[in-house]
């Protein structure tokens, strides 16, 4: 039977080690970098669902005030993979959970498939089961232009035949009208929005697909699942365990001109919710890294996706940035993080099943056959 409510501190304890293993860094480490900074003024004057109908959107906008008070924003080489959640040491837990992955300022098809690598890891480890990955997308301003006149056409034609409150929401959002429509079961002919995907959007959903299979990820196409309005575009999905849905995510671009105008960036995101306990947490204790992984080219990119969960259920104290792509950041934030030895895996070692571990305080370099390679580092640690 699924598990309806998490301990806090178990809670807390997963979100930092999927952080760790998958690349995000916590929130709470940037906020900590500009207490005491004097905050920027924010600009969220624009009109935003309103938390009834769209609480994940509320969630996201919230997210996003606080990376705009902080000034936390990508670059065009070092793009942010950040974790957040409501669970807080040393306070007692919420009464629901809420745990958010982003990556921000990056559009490869690579950010969405490791934040969805990271909620199936985590839904597996907190529910004792095989979630379910269904994904779809809404594609572009031009799609969803698109579809929404195809919308609009069908809602006319069936006006008679479907539910009386299909046809009145459909008088003000088309969009809101095909969820109701989902939820009542009417999904005969009702359009697919892949159907309508411009060129571009039919590029990164394929990348993104391609990702995910390269990976092994399971997933299913949802040709059903959609996202309303203004906040959302391209990519959607859920995560479901035990028939109930556990997550949600979208790409969410456009909204972050309404907080960075003069930065805005290419962002996706996913929000995580459970009832938990409401006992006081205790401060995760963290062990001291021994590895870094760095890595270079989409072939060592797949492998350490794949890699990832394999060393956190080994425990190896390793770390690693799989959405950046530039080696240079990934050598900077290996020496900010200090860890004794390097993992390195470019696109010949990733084709030859293999690594190169230095140590980087003698420079020494000793390659290592991807098979059994956990109990090797275990010996070096």
């Amino acid at each position: 039977m699924m598990r309806d409510c998490i301990p806090g501190e178990e809670f807390l304890h997963k979100a930092h080690a999927i952080g760790q293993y998958y690349g995000f860094t916590p929130l709470s480490l940037f906020t900590a970098k500009k207490r005491g900074a004097a905050h920027a003024k924010t600009n969220t004057q624009s009109t935003f669902p309103n938390p009834e109908e769209d609480p994940v959107a509320e969630t996201v906008i919230s997210f996003l005030k606080q990376c705009q008070n902080i000034e936390c924003l990508p670059s065009t080489r070092r793009p942010l993979f950040i974790w957040h959640t409501n669970v807080t040491p040393g306070r007692p837990a919420q009464k629901k959970a809420i745990l958010q992955f982003h990556a921000l300022g990056t559009d490869r098809a690579i950010a969405d498939a490791v934040v969805i690598r990271a909620l199936t890891a985590l839904s597996r480890d907190l529910f004792h089961e095989e979630p379910s990955v269904r994904i779809n997308s809404m594609g572009d301003k031009e799609t969803r232009a698109r579809y929404a006149r195809e919308l609009g056409i069908f809602f006319k034609k069936r006006a008679t035949v479907l539910p009386e409150e299909c046809a009145i929401l459909a008088k003000d959002d088309v969009f809101r009208a095909a969820e109701s429509a989902i939820a009542l079961g009417y999904t005969n002919d009702l359009p697919s929005p892949t159907e309508h995907l411009s060129d571009a959007s039919r590029k990164r959903f394929e990348d993104l697909l391609e990702y995910l299979e390269m990976t092994e990820t399971p997933y299913e196409l949802a040709r059903h699942l959609i996202s309303r309005g203004n906040i959302w575009s391209d990519i959607c999905f859920e995560i479901n365990v035990g028939g109930r849905r556990v997550a949600w995510g979208s790409r969410y671009t456009d909204l972050t001109r309404h907080f960075f105008p003069s930065a805005s960036f290419p962002a996706i995101g996913a929000v995580f919710q459970i009832a938990s306990e409401g006992k006081i947490i205790k401060k995760i204790s963290v062990p001291r890294l021994r590895f870094s992984f760095v890595h270079i080219g989409d072939e060592a990119k797949r492998l350490s996706i794949r890699l990832a969960e394999e060393f956190r259920k080994a425990h190896v104290p390793l770390t690693q940035h799989i959405g950046i792509e530039s080696l240079t950041e990934q050598l900077y934030l290996a020496e900010r993080q200090n860890s004794p030895y390097l993992l390195i895996m470019g696109r010949k070692e990733a084709l030859e099943n293999s690594a190169i571990l230095r140590n980087r305080a003698t420079q020494e370099e000793t390659v290592l056959p991807l098979v059994g390679i956990i109990e090797r580092l275990k010996s070096f640690a």
